[in-house]
């Protein structure tokens, strides 16, 4: 009997849900191996559901990342909520990342609880940041969700130091649907190389005016420009903020900041490209645009 016939090959899709900023998009690159999806501190980095693969001899998993659910405040946080309930409808298996060092509170319970909405996928619990806590607040947090539904495994992990991530995707592949692969095995995101230009962009601005500005920042790009006669790649950007006040913040005095986000950003840009690049940013204002449904539209939400 062949090795496919006992262990037949798996595929399908998974997502990880959570509160905002509980470490979905750090476990997703550290799964992929790549960053693929951008990071940061601030809370509702994530604004769209991002690919990750994970190729495996015997396996393939799609992971999708998706923003954190909350309590919206704006027609965005709307719209974002409303993407994750959507990407919830159609996946194999949900992860719900749980911080080991953070009480469950009212905002996990929600989502928990609308977790029932998906019947077909498979529940998995994923008690992130265990490197940030001790192995009593580790014991507790595991046994505080457990007790919030009869999950199909419950793992902790620390996706900075790589702790029991073989495990995770172990997990995730046994409770996987059987299938041929769903994308060529030497692709690890579906994102199109412009977006993740303009993410990468979005995640220097808020890095680098992370107390200042909330996250009425969006990025778009206007033109990437590969072949004119030199070995340098020439990016277009446009950085949109929604108040007078904020495009002087994200400037700087000077233009001190927005040329320190413009080199953080190339650095990324570079790295993910492999050539040099020129990138030219321009701060426009979009007044509220986050409750404008025409804005939003144009800026892709």
């Amino acid at each position: 009997m062949t090795d496919s016939a006992v262990n037949p090959f798996k595929a399908g899709f998974v997502s990880f849900v959570g509160r905002p900023n509980v470490g979905k998009s750090t476990l997703t690159n550290a799964l992929v191996g790549q960053k693929v999806a951008i990071t940061s501190s601030k809370p509702q980095t994530t604004r769209r559901a991002i690919r990750g693969i994970v190729n495996r001899p015997d396996a393939q998993l799609i992971i999708v990342d998706t923003p954190g659910v909350h309590r919206p405040r704006t027609l965005l946080g709307e719209r974002l909520n409303a993407l994750v309930e959507e990407t919830l409808g159609s996946v194999d298996v949900i992860g719900m990342c749980f911080p080991a060092g953070e009480k469950i509170g009212p905002g996990d319970k929600f989502i928990n609880d609308r977790l029932d909405d998906a019947p077909r996928a498979k529940k998995v619990a994923i008690v992130t940041k265990t490197d940030a806590a001790g192995k009593a607040a580790v014991a507790e947090q595991l046994l505080a969700v457990s007790a919030l539904r009869d999950w199909d495994a419950i793992i902790p992990i620390s996706a900075l130091t790589g702790r029991q991530l073989d495990d995770l995707v172990a997990e995730l592949v046994r409770l996987l649907p059987e299938s041929p692969a769903l994308y060529p095995q030497d692709q690890l995101t579906d994102e199109a190389t412009i977006d993740r230009v303009a993410e990468f962009v979005r995640e220097a601005v808020l890095e680098e005016a992370r107390e200042e500005l909330p996250h009425s920042l969006a990025v778009t790009i206007d033109d990437i420009v590969e072949d004119d006669g030199t070995d340098v790649v020439k990016i277009y950007a446009n950085l949109f903020v929604e108040r007078d006040s904020q495009k002087a913040i994200v400037i700087g005095r000077a233009g001190s900041r927005l040329k320190q986000i413009g080199a953080d950003a190339r650095a990324q840009i570079e790295n993910l490209l492999g050539r040099r690049v020129f990138l030219s940013i321009h701060v426009k204002v979009a007044k509220d645009w986050q409750q404008d449904p025409k804005q939003l539209g144009r800026l892709g939400f």
